[in-house]
């Protein structure tokens, strides 16, 4: 983020100075609302009977996951002291100094929520193959028994990426899945 400020001079009406003229304007017949001088702008609103406003640039958002981001609304909306307690001792124990400051400045500066990153899982079929093309076994969750995978076999070049072909991290984990291949699903494969 850049430290560069800018500076303009605002009235009780909500109006802006402009440092190309005299009086008080709307920002959008404004010709010049700002400097990069507040050495330029305290003797304008003294004179013109306005207050001197700061423009910085916004803080770039901090990705959290969608954890730390609960913990985060939950922390910055407690009534009390023990509200405070559990969101806190989630946020801050046993982390490293720089999760620290990412958090702080989610904090701080606002937060988005990073997306958790998707994979298709698959094994790759060795042996002669009749088809030129590269065959797989993909991974699905099956509609019919919950908690279960099912393979098909596909060539590599088709294979599909609906939400139930689609698994996170922690599902690969759960699954057992960490030998396969993997490839990241891309929001433009989705739309």
């Amino acid at each position: 983020m850049s430290e560069e400020k800018l500076y303009a001079v605002k009235n009780d009406e909500g109006k802006y100075g402009d440092f190309d003229s005299t009086g008080f304007w709307s920002l959008d017949t404004s010709d010049c609302p700002t400097t990069p001088s507040k050495e330029q702008a305290e003797p304008v609103a003294d004179e013109q009977g306005g207050h001197v406003v700061t423009l910085i640039e916004e803080p770039e958002k901090v990705a959290v996951s969608p954890n730390e981001a609960q913990a985060i609304k939950s922390l910055l909306n407690a009534n009390t002291y023990a509200d405070v307690y559990d969101p806190f001792k989630y946020l801050f124990t046993s982390r490293y100094k720089k999760d620290i400051k990412r958090l702080t400045e989610a904090i701080k500066n606002g937060y988005t929520v990073a997306k958790e990153k998707k994979y298709l899982v698959y094994k790759v079929l060795g042996g002669k193959q009749k088809n030129r093309h590269e065959q797989v076994a993909q991974a699905y969750r099956s509609n019919l028994f919950f908690d279960t995978i099912i393979w098909l076999i596909k060539e590599h070049k088709i294979m599909s990426s609906d939400a139930s072909d689609q698994f996170t991290e922690a599902e690969i984990e759960h699954y057992g899945l960490q030998d396969c291949e993997k490839e990241e699903v891309t929001d433009d494969e989705n739309d």
